[in-house]
């Protein structure tokens, strides 16, 4: 079986792949020679906050400028430094589906779904890394934009009894925050689950801190294998929404097979219709502390009637 098995905490898996302690992604180790060359260390304080705009009847509003946005944190408001529109915006993206008994059943329809979404949304500056979570989280291919290596890994899914879901997204997450985090990057996870979590070393808390830290807006394609079953344990579904809603994502539930590629198609129309407000935070003492953002629109008429949605805060040493 090929791809990378993940660990969470407390797991016997081989970790994920990640610096040395003490060591920034794509930062190199400091070793032999560091006498003779010197170091400098640059810590951005920009903070990437990606908005949907959406009118009362829920259909997006893709014509809004700089000034009709206005943001703040802890209640302070902030100078907009970035403004983009979704076009300009690059993409890491972790695709990451259930592999479980209970979607079997659907694997084709899955897979086939999964690569159209690929082939749909995948531009040149986006990256997309593959994985899959029963029993245990395995990365099946890493960040890449090659679409024929993410639909080879399409094909290699394999199936488990379980279900990971909390150590899936964290897991996921934390790939994400080792991604670049040039010209305003959006990371996004989307998950396909039936919501069933059956087996985690991560819990809920962690999952969603470890999502904030990313930065990462969580997308959730809830399959419902029996939509009126009313021993269906929903608790895994509620984390999913609750998860998505926090940072800036969405989620949507598919009761037929058939429907999953439409679930897809609004995960990539949902993307493609985003802002991106970038700010410099504020220095302060709480450098580890969780701070929450607000963003408003400035004309009144306009906030009266539009809804806007994006993450919750962020984890001040994490941006």
């Amino acid at each position: 079986m090929g791809g990378l098995l993940l660990r969470a905490e407390g797991a016997q898996a081989p970790v994920v792949r990640r610096p040395p302690s003490g060591t920034a992604a794509g930062q190199a180790p400091q070793g032999i020679g560091d006498s003779e060359i010197p170091t400098i260390q640059v810590q951005s304080r920009l903070v990437n906050v990606a908005v949907n705009v959406a009118d009362e009847h829920g259909a997006p509003i893709g014509d809004l400028q700089k000034s009709d946005f206005a943001i703040s944190e802890d209640g302070k408001p902030q100078t907009i430094a970035v403004f983009e529109k979704e076009s300009a915006t690059p993409l890491s993206i972790v695709l990451a589906i259930d592999g479980s008994e209970s979607l079997v059943r659907n694997e084709r329809l899955e897979r086939d779904a999964a690569k159209r979404f690929v082939r749909a949304l995948l531009r040149d500056q986006d990256e997309l890394d593959l994985m899959e979570f029963s029993d245990t989280v395995r990365e099946i291919v890493s960040f890449t934009n090659d679409r024929k290596r993410i639909d080879a890994g399409l094909g290699e899914l394999d199936r488990g009894t379980d279900t990971a879901l909390y150590d899936a997204v964290y897991l996921g997450s934390q790939r994400l925050a080792q991604t670049r985090n040039d010209a305003g990057r959006r990371r996004v996870m989307v998950l396909i689950s039936d919501g069933g979590d059956t087996k985690n070393r991560s819990s809920y808390k962690q999952a969603v801190e470890q999502a904030q830290r990313a930065g990462a807006m969580l997308y959730s394609i809830i399959i419902v294998p029996i939509a009126a079953d009313a021993g269906r344990n929903t608790g895994g579904e509620h984390a999913l929404i609750t998860m998505s809603e926090d940072t800036g994502g969405k989620y949507y539930y598919v009761e037929n097979p058939n429907d999953l590629e439409k679930a897809f198609a609004r995960v990539s129309d949902d993307l493609r219709t985003q802002y991106v407000i970038g700010y410099y935070a504020p220095r302060g003492s709480r450098d580890t502390s969780f701070r929450k953002i607000r963003v408003t629109l400035t004309d009144a008429a306009l906030a009266a009637k539009d809804g806007l949605r994006y993450r919750s805060g962020y984890y001040a040493d994490a941006r």
